[in-house]
């Protein structure tokens, strides 16, 4: 994809900007957190076990971008050189330095042609195991004897040095998994499916091992829904008491409540259309606007029954100015009841009401 960035560049009309590679996924794609816990496994072995058999799986699942790793020991291999024998043998750390880094290395070495064939040919040279960095030569003594890294110290595995430590539930330091969400992802199906492949891995973790979620993004959602739809149960029935004690008709009450699903489900087919997310603040902000834009109009149908006539009589006529006019009045009292409420609610909620005077 950053290949053909350039041929885009060269397709786009000028003064369109410039196409660049944006991240696969935002600051809210953490759907799923979990700690990797077994008794007498030390933390570097936990989290070579989560770097290495756990998250690759993870990160083959459909709709994850990354897994991030947080906590544990980082293992690495450490030449523990003794200064005694530098002067023995008369070799410096920058020898040895040079040494470690060119015998752990690949490199190509182009090819043979047989037969209208190409063989490639490439050296290998990386380390594999601690054997391997001991028996790296650093020098050449007297005589041809090579000087290897195990003559000029031991080689262990060590944690790398850290900044810091994760603890969980009071319960002694761990290892953390963040599982990451790609970017405009379904949050649900993905945590299914990672649930599943968490399912898979659990029979292939050595004895003792558990892989504890604490965070999942799926019960977040129900609990949104489920606060969502209470939302709307209450203020269907709220709207109808109160346009029924107010006005003392009750087809008000029911049209506006029948008004509420009804243009919720137009809401949602334009938030699909658009691509947009549900979420707390824009279903709570559609719904409150459902439901105080039908209050303030069947309010003043009711209350103003010529204004609804007239209306209808427009309507029957074609008369399309006098329907301009009547919606303008309309429209302009809806604007009044959202601005005095937006000015009550600012007033009666304190936050708001400091953020206001500090402005």
């Amino acid at each position: 994809v950053f290949q053909r960035l350039t041929q885009a560049k060269a397709m786009m009309p000028p003064g369109a900007g410039d196409p660049q590679m944006g991240p696969m996924a935002t600051g809210l794609g953490e759907v799923y957190q979990f700690e990797v816990r077994g008794p007498g496994y030390s933390p570097m072995a936990l989290r070579r076990l989560l770097q290495w058999t756990i998250a690759p799986r993870l990160r083959l699942t459909p709709g994850v971008a990354d897994v991030n790793i947080y906590g544990g020991e980082m293992p690495t291999y450490e030449v523990r050189v003794s200064s005694d024998a530098l002067r023995r043998y008369g070799v410096t750390m920058a020898q040895l330095f040079t040494a470690l880094e060119q015998n752990n290395s690949a490199r190509g070495g182009a090819y043979l042609s047989h037969n209208d064939q190409q063989q490639v040919i490439r050296g290998l040279g990386l380390v594999k195991t601690i054997g391997d960095i001991a028996d790296i030569v650093v020098a050449t003594g007297e005589g041809g004897i090579p000087i290897t890294v195990r003559t000029l110290g031991e080689v262990v595995e060590a944690p790398k040095v850290r900044l810091g430590a994760v603890t969980h539930d009071a319960a002694g330091e761990t290892v953390v998994g963040v599982v990451m969400m790609q970017y405009g992802a379904n949050a649900s199906a993905v945590v299914e499916a990672i649930k599943a492949t968490v399912e898979d891995l659990r029979a292939q973790l050595p004895p003792g091992v558990e892989i504890r979620p604490f965070y999942d993004r799926s019960s977040l959602v129900a609990r949104t829904i489920t606060t969502v739809t209470h939302n709307l149960v209450e203020g269907a029935v709220l709207v109808i008491v109160v346009l029924l004690l107010i006005l003392g008709n009750l087809r008000a009450g029911l049209i506006v409540a029948a008004a509420i699903p009804l243009s919720m489900l137009m809401a949602f087919a334009g938030m699909r259309a658009l691509g947009l997310s549900g979420n707390l603040m824009s279903l709570g902000a559609i719904d409150f606007g459902l439901i105080l834009g039908g209050v303030v109009v069947i309010e003043t149908i009711f209350s103003y029954p010529g204004m609804g006539r007239l209306l209808l009589f427009a309507i029957q006529r074609h008369d399309l100015p006098l329907i301009q006019a009547t919606i303008l009045v309309v429209s302009a009292a809806y604007c009044l009841a959202n601005f005095t409420a937006d000015l009550l609610y600012a007033y009666v909620n304190p936050k708001i009401r400091h953020g206001m005077k500090a402005a």
